[in-house]
């Protein structure tokens, strides 16, 4: 399989190929091998492609034989490093599998190697002082987005078509946005995290994947979807297999439409007049459009999301004892100590106001949007931004400087993964200089359904599969 082949296909389409008969199982893992070495030295995406991936068993399934990245974060894969972009677990090997990667092995997908992350994932900006930067397949000076920014820049730059990703305050759709993809965040409860992260971030964050075609994700979520022994949250089922919903009609909807920013930095003039673009296609496919203000404080989100992620730092000291390390600057960039600092200077008090703070925006936003079926934002209010903005590696910014991104780039995010409700970027839009632009919309909980009937209709109405990075070329 030659490269200009394996880059036109996506994971559902390179399967198919197999299943036919057309290629050989071990045409894909070549393929994608190849892609690593000519690109990854210019992109910095993955920071381990396996020395036996060659060797590893073909798979069968739905996925079957498709090469697939595990974010270096999150679901483990057993003898595999997982150091979660520090310096602290350096070296780090897994001694069980995650259910996450359980579920892909048994769907065919062909763990290949590991994505690069930031340091435990904190950060909108992939790049760490273990691993550097990782670099956007669009533009080399802007970032990937994070934290599954590697794996947002392989799948952009053609390494792999899908690849492990989870978001806690916006890790999937971010880097969705920066690289032009489909990225989507599923409602609590409908991806397990077990054995070792079912609530994890106290039920911010979940696992999925990004791709490039809608279709990739509804099979996706057929694969991933599903409870296991232990899971906190309780999830409708669905009426149908997620990839049956892309032959069922979207129903008329009431959608409320955010033309406002939520934060600190203003709508860019590219990135509004792509979210108005969507909303005028929405409104000729029959659906109605209304706009609406920002339905919460976006210093309550730094209050509750940026806290929650504050507080899941605080395990780092009997990390660092079972580890035999110290917690200083040889094994902690310099953001991630100072909020370290901040975490253990938390009284009780304190930590009761983060999790009354999620309550009430959870509050907020089920009220003042309770009369729209979806809501429609930008993912983010700018393009990707050159790199370095809010990254945990400088030592000149302070905890409270850092906790800035949250209430300014990633405002239409975070409200989401408080509320539960999935949501989904897609690539609507492009600007003048050539970079992306990810338009999100938000469904009710356990609204998958819904949202992949829209998002069906808007890839066939304002389709993206012809803009490609100038490194997903062969």
């Amino acid at each position: 399989m030659d490269q200009s082949d394996y880059l036109s296909h996506d994971a559902t389409g390179l399967a198919a190929l197999v299943r036919k008969g057309e290629i050989a199982p071990h045409e894909l893992t070549a393929a994608a091998r190849a892609r690593h070495d000519a690109v990854n030295p210019a992109l910095n995406a993955v920071i381990e492609f396996y020395d036996d991936a060659e060797t590893l068993p073909d798979g069968t399934g739905p996925f079957g034989a498709v090469p697939f990245l595990r974010k270096d974060i999150g679901a483990t894969e057993a003898g595999r490093l997982q150091e979660c972009g520090s310096r602290l677990l350096r070296g780090n090997r897994s001694d069980h599998d995650g259910h996450f990667i359980t579920r892909a092995r048994s769907a065919g997908l062909k763990i290949v190697g590991r994505s690069a992350v930031p340091e435990f994932a904190f950060s909108g900006f992939t790049e760490t002082l273990l691993h550097g930067i990782t670099r956007n397949p669009w533009a080399p000076d802007r970032t990937a987005g994070g934290s599954s920014g590697g794996a947002a820049s392989a799948v952009a730059a053609g390494i792999v078509p899908i690849a492990h990703a989870s978001d806690g305050g916006g890790s999937i759709r971010i880097p969705a946005a920066c690289c032009g993809l489909v990225g989507l965040n599923p409602s609590r409860g409908r991806v397990s995290g077990g054995p070792d992260g079912q609530d994890a971030l106290f039920g911010l964050a979940r696992a999925f994947v990004l791709c490039r075609t809608v279709r990739d994700m509804a099979l996706a979520l057929d694969v991933f979807s599903g409870p296991e022994a232990g899971d906190p949250f309780l999830i409708p089922p669905p009426a149908r297999p997620f990839l049956a919903e892309l032959a069922q009609p979207a129903p008329r909807l009431r959608i409320g439409i955010a033309r406002s920013a939520w934060g600190a930095i203003a709508l860019d003039p590219e990135v509004l007049a792509t979210l108005d673009a969507t909303a005028a296609t929405l409104s000729a496919l029959g659906h109605g459009i209304e706009e609406i203000a920002s339905p919460v404080d976006p210093e309550d989100i730094a209050t509750g999301v940026m806290g929650a992620f504050n507080l899941g730092l605080a395990t780092l000291p009997a990390l660092a004892r079972k580890l035999g390390r110290p917690l200083d600057d040889s094994t902690l960039e310099p953001v991630t100590l100072r909020l370290l600092e901040q975490t253990l200077a938390m009284t009780p008090a304190d930590i009761m106001q983060v999790f009354e703070t999620l309550r009430r925006v959870r509050l907020e936003i089920a009220t003042r949007t309770a009369g729209y079926d979806v809501l429609l934002t930008p993912t983010l209010p700018v393009t990707a931004p050159e790199h370095g903005l809010f990254a945990t590696t400088r030592p000149d910014l302070t905890a409270a400087g850092y906790g800035q991104g949250d209430t300014s780039l990633f405002t239409y995010l975070g409200p989401f993964n408080v509320t539960g409700q999935p949501s989904v970027s897609l690539p609507l839009g492009q600007s003048a200089a050539g970079m992306p632009i990810g338009i999100q919309i938000v469904g009710p909980f356990a609204g998958e359904a819904l949202l992949l009937r829209l998002a069906r209709d808007l890839e066939q109405a304002m389709p993206w599969a012809a803009r490609r990075p100038p490194l997903a070329t062969a």
